[in-house]
């Protein structure tokens, strides 16, 4: 493979920069610009520097093939973090031969390297992109292998059972009885019985790595506008005392006690009194009936029929101004009842991730969703047919960890990487 390099942190002006390079002459490479570099694993304080100037005085170390996040020679670069320094070794690289790397290509030398499989693949994508606590937990478990663990368990019974299956049909002449062992059947009852429950604990899987959406909907003035500028602290969405003010959606990025979720304000449910405005009302109402809680806002703290749903919350709007009927109050203005209605929200939505499953990406669910009905398919005692549905099973069960099958999807992950990584 090409050798190729990339910055491996932030752009930008700072303490340090890290470059790092991977593929074959990797160590060859920096020694042209650092001198001599004996041991792997260990830094050297070496200049960097072309036929004629220095460019820095860096740190710089390299890794043996095998040993590395590539599984390549890979060597690290430590430099002053001036986007000056990082630019002029780039065109340095380039002059011996050296490209720059492409989005995620680090991870993907990884993968075709056998560093990882693609469920922790998977995994890393979802830890660099984690803003709460709840992504990062759920992230690490997977970019951990965690759930290629799970999955090797999962093909230690379709072996066993397997191998039972093969012993009858092998020896259905012999001693041996030609029928499918009872052990069989129970093993897989085993399997069918663990995949279910990562099946069923999908939905809070996936929801806690996207996040949720919930929708303050209401009639005009209500305070919806204000509620959001007042959970933000910041002006988000535009506050005037017109109806119909807010006709887009608006949305706020909100970290819940370690939940990801947006806020969306919009449009006051009234009859439109232009088209723009019934477009925004329509679209706002698409959009709250899809969220996964809706705040019902009002100043007489009223729901809206149509749009409600069991769990969500009515609130009174305008407590500065005494109003307190239905549900419960808070004001914008000073900020009473925020925290309680922050502690609903929390309470309400943490109980839809409980017994989240590892499995959190639709093509997983899908490799298991396949190995659980090519099982469950089986009707009869014939060894034959239980054999091709272990082995379908089986098959699943690679594509789950990208050993099979995973040309389709490499693009789609890798794209959403960094350069560096």
């Amino acid at each position: 493979m090409d050798l190729i390099f990339a910055e491996a942190t932030p752009s930008g002006r700072g303490g340090v920069s890290v470059i790092r390079i991977s593929g074959d002459g990797a160590r060859s490479v920096a020694e042209q610009l650092a001198g001599p570099l004996p041991k792997p694993r260990h830094a050297y304080l070496r200049d960097i520097a072309d036929d004629v100037t220095v460019l820095d005085r860096a740190l710089v170390m390299w890794f043996e093939a095998g040993h590395s996040f590539t599984g390549e020679e890979v060597v690290e670069i430590h430099l002053h973090g001036a986007p000056v320094i990082v630019r002029r070794l780039g065109q340095l690289l380039g002059s011996v031969g050296v490209r720059l790397a492409e989005a995620g290509e680090f991870t993907r030398r990884a993968f075709l390297n056998g560093k990882m499989d693609l469920s922790e693949v998977e995994g890393l994508g979802d830890l660099l992109a984690a803003e709460t606590e709840s992504q990062r937990l759920a992230a690490l478990r997977m970019s951990s292998g965690e759930l290629a663990r799970k999955a090797e368990g999962w093909r230690s019974l379709l072996i066993r059972a397997g191998a039972l299956v093969e012993s009858s049909v092998d020896f259905a002449d012999e001693d041996v009885p030609d029928e499918v062992p009872e052990e069989v059947f129970d093993l897989l009852e085993q399997f069918t019985n663990e995949l279910d429950l990562q099946i069923g604990g999908y939905a809070a899987a996936e929801r806690i790595r996207n996040g949720f959406e919930v929708a303050v909907i209401g009639p005009p003035n209500a305070g919806k506008s204000s509620l959001i500028n007042r959970i933000a602290r910041r002006e988000v969405a535009l506050v005037s005392d017109i109806p119909g003010t807010t006709r887009d959606i608006i949305e706020l990025r909100l970290d819940l006690k370690g939940l990801a979720v947006t806020l969306l304000d919009t449009a006051g449910m009234r009859d439109a009194q232009d088209k723009i405005e019934g477009l925004g009302i329509d679209r706002a109402r698409a959009r709250a009936a899809a969220s996964d809680l809706r705040l019902h806002l009002s100043p007489d703290g009223q729901a809206d029929e149509d749009l409600w749903r069991e769990g969500d919350l009515v609130i009174t709007s305008k407590a500065d101004l005494g109003s307190s009927e239905g549900g419960f109050a808070v004001s914008s203005l000073t900020g009473v009842g925020l925290d309680a209605l922050l502690d609903q929200m929390f309470d309400r939505l943490s109980q839809r991730v409980a017994g989240a499953a590892l499995v959190s990406h639709e093509r997983q669910l899908n490799a298991l969703i396949s190995a659980r009905e090519v099982v469950g398919s089986i009707k009869g005692p014939e060894p034959e047919l239980v054999a091709e549905a272990i082995r379908q099973a089986s098959s699943s069960l690679d594509q789950l960890l990208g050993r099979i099958g995973a040309e389709d999807y490499l693009d789609v992950i890798f794209q959403s990487f960094c350069i560096g990584k």
